[in-house]
């Protein structure tokens, strides 16, 4: 083999180790050609019943859609991925398009969300509106008014904010908006049951921990969970809440097995950190 080539052979494959180096630990949930790791669950609708086609993939994105329903009908729906998760960076790059469907509530235009510490999809009721999970409230704004995005929302949960229990289902982020259909690029960094960061672009914008099951809430009830039983793992699920919306990236970075050694978990969360600057 000639010098030259033996070089450039080389040279190839250093390249290829470093990326794979690089992506290791990286997860892509969504593979941008089909939902075949995804389980669906709709209101009204049983388990893997894709009603209407409102999780679909066109041209690698994961498509939100609503040309199919005739009014919205409180038909809220989730995709999960069909792994659980304790520990993880998960990044998501989502944008609102188009026009609400008829029949969605006003608060839910421009909206939708990705659910962490999901329940299984199995065990959601056929009625049930929206899994008990943690919700990173995924919003655009409306144009003209300021409307922040990775706020928090709590369905069937409760969690500690700023070191005292917080119970109220909503609260809002320190976010900018983002008006128009531009693409907006956000991360959870969950870390088992002791902390969540909600980011926006590379900026914090919400943090609470000790993700807990609140015992007040019907879906709870049903399922015999513990009132404060703490949350350290789960599903993941993206949300249809009658906006029609788009996913181009949804990956994470799987920190499970970081958990229990605290200097690899802090040597991984810096490089994680410093990947964007």
């Amino acid at each position: 083999m000639k010098p030259l080539l033996t070089v450039c052979l080389l040279m190839i494959s250093l390249v290829t180790l470093a990326q794979k180096k690089s992506n290791r630990g990286w997860v892509k949930l969504f593979n941008g050609k089909d939902l075949k790791d995804w389980k669906v669950k709709i209101k009204d609708h049983p388990l893997n019943e894709n009603f209407g086609n409102t999780f679909r993939v066109e041209d690698g994105v994961m498509k939100v859609r609503y040309d199919q329903y005739d009014d919205f009908k409180e038909q809220y729906g989730h995709i999960f991925y069909k792994k659980k998760y304790s520990a993880y960076l998960l990044v998501v790059e989502y944008r609102m398009v188009g026009e609400q469907v008829k029949g969605g509530p006003g608060w839910a235009v421009r909206n939708s969300g990705a659910m962490l510490h999901c329940q299984a999809p199995e065990t959601m009721f056929l009625d049930q509106d929206f899994p008990i999970s943690m919700e990173d409230q995924l919003l655009g704004g409306n144009g003209k008014d300021a409307r922040s995005t990775c706020n928090l929302c709590t369905p069937g949960t409760n969690v500690f904010l700023k070191g005292k229990l917080f119970t109220p289902h909503c609260v809002n982020s320190t976010s900018k908006t983002y008006h128009g259909e531009q693409w907006v690029h956000a991360e959870a960094l969950v870390l088992g049951d002791s902390i969540i960061k909600q980011i926006v672009e590379t900026d914090t914008v919400m943090v609470y921990g000790k993700p807990q099951y609140d015992g007040r809430d019907k879906w709870v009830k049903k399922l015999g969970l513990q009132d404060g039983a703490l949350i350290k793992e789960g599903y993941i699920s993206l949300q249809s809440e009658s906006h029609p919306c788009e996913f181009r990236k949804v990956e994470l970075f799987d920190l499970g097995k970081y958990l229990n050694k605290p200097e690899k978990l802090n040597k991984i969360l810096q490089t994680l950190a410093a990947r964007d600057k």
